[in-house]
């Protein structure tokens, strides 16, 4: 894989992994958004009938004895239906000791009444429940018993007439104290429309985030490419060409300061270097050349294998054939007895010294037509930066 597609793999995985994370911590904002509306709004709904009910408390001077409408909570009540009409909020007056039959607490409703009623200072309640598959924001605002609530809600003797006659003595709504806790204003409101104004706002939310990621995917592609992949792939380009042709004498225009750049200067002074040293190297070879073939004695220099890299014209004269046939032949295939030379280049390698290296000794050799001659042989070995190789100057003796 190139590193072009994998830089583009994992910027896209990045890319990606923050946008789902983005559109994550959007759709929860949106979430905390609309729930604290939705709390707002149950508060100022739930105040408002709170208000009005401790209102029509004051300001009710028997009225209510005619008319059963004007009782505060009923009124309130009432009232509250009248603002959440057309709207998905359910608002109700609550109590643990409710006088309407109809009105009793759910499950959820007496189990808040019966925390906050318990509480040492009773506060407003709320939480998004499910029931049937549903969701619901509960809001549940307490309120306390004031003095005026104690007309009907005080001892049965202190209540008017026509509540009497209504809750007999002994009525669980009796016998309140001020400050008190009597009840709750409970709002509902249904979670199914205020999810579907988060997915519209967060659908749109994530189209214009989309846009944005891929602009911003595309242009760092292009950045990424033209500062960085850009330079790096003419450098391996440069290295390829160079291990393909040899040729150091390649160099790579420097465009910048920064890490590339190092990369590139770095790479532009182990050309020069590796030119320096090829052009020393080519120079040590031909003088080398050049004096082995002025030389009065045959030399050789092979590989440790044997492998003959190097002969002279004398060389050439003393086993018959052309510097081209023997070069890639063993000098142990001319020899009558290789194995002292072969057991002096193991151990060369193995101890690090031999008694064959440096030292003359008598050897039998043959030449192409089988001929034998005994030549003095001295050896030397010289080392390169890839291995070692020897040098043997033969020198013939009289059968």
């Amino acid at each position: 894989m190139r590193i072009t597609t994998k830089l583009t793999l994992i910027i896209s995985v990045l890319l990606i992994a923050l946008f789902m994370a983005l559109g994550w911590n959007s759709y929860q904002h949106e979430l905390n958004l609309i729930q604290q509306q939705a709390v707002e709004k149950a508060r100022i709904i739930a105040r408002q009938i709170i208000e009005t009910r401790d209102y029509l408390s004051r300001a009710e001077r028997g009225e209510a004895a005619h008319n059963f409408a004007l009782v505060p909570q009923v009124a309130a009540s009432r009232i509250a239906v009248r603002i959440t009409e057309g709207s998905p909020y359910y608002v109700r007056q609550i109590s643990l000791r409710n006088r309407n039959p109809e009105n009793k607490p759910d499950q959820y409703e007496a189990s808040e009444l019966a925390r906050i009623t318990t509480a040492a200072t009773p506060q407003e309640s709320f939480r998004v429940v499910g029931s049937e598959g549903k969701e619901a924001l509960r809001y549940l605002l307490p309120m306390t018993a004031e003095k005026s609530c104690l007309t009907c809600h005080g001892s049965f003797e202190s209540a008017p007439r026509f509540v009497q006659e209504r809750f007999p003595k002994g009525h669980p709504s009796y016998n309140y104290q001020v400050g008190e806790v009597i009840g709750a204003i409970s709002v509902s409101v249904p979670m199914r429309e205020l999810y579907r104004s988060i997915d519209s706002n967060l659908f749109h939310g994530l189209v214009i985030e989309s846009v944005i990621l891929l602009l911003l995917l595309v242009f760092t592609g292009w950045v990424i490419h033209r500062a960085i992949l850009k330079p790096v792939a003419t450098v391996a380009k440069g290295i390829e060409g160079v291990a393909s042709s040899g040729n150091y004498t390649q160099r790579i225009k420097q465009t910048g300061n920064d890490e590339i750049g190092h990369l590139v200067a770095s790479f532009n002074e182990l050309m020069a270097e590796l030119e320096r040293r090829t052009l020393q190297r080519a120079e040590s070879d031909e003088r080398y050349r050049n004096f082995i073939e002025i030389a009065q004695s045959p030399i050789i220099t092979f590989l440790p294998d044997g492998k003959i890299v190097i002969a002279n014209q004398k060389a050439e004269q003393l086993f018959g054939l052309s510097k081209e046939e023997l070069l890639g032949q063993s000098i142990c295939d001319f020899m009558a007895d290789p194995e002292p030379l072969r057991a002096g280049i193991r151990d060369y390698f193995q101890a690090g010294s031999s008694s064959l290296i440096g030292t003359t000794s008598l050897q039998t050799v043959r030449n192409v037509c089988g001929k034998l001659f005994g030549v003095e042989m001295v050896i030397s070995v010289s080392q390169t930066d890839q291995e070692a190789m020897f040098t043997a100057i033969l020198r013939t003796t009289k059968s």
